[in-house]
């Protein structure tokens, strides 16, 4: 990811792919987009325009937890 994609992250709208990237990033583990997208749409957190939400992504795998 480049400087200039971090800069423009918003953590209310992101890719499937980004948030892997983060996920993946801050837990140090492999977390692809597929396994991303899969419990998004399973959970009906896809928006409109494609984006997920990495708080309320978090807070359900909390809730899980």
């Amino acid at each position: 990811m480049s400087d200039q994609q971090r800069k423009t992250l918003r953590i209310i709208a992101l890719s499937a792919a980004d948030l892997a990237r983060l996920l993946s990033a801050a837990s140090g583990r492999q977390i692809t987009e597929e396994q991303v997208r899969e419990i998004a749409e399973s959970r009906d957190l896809i928006k409109p325009d494609g984006t997920i939400s990495l708080i309320e992504y978090t807070a359900l795998l909390a809730r899980d937890v």
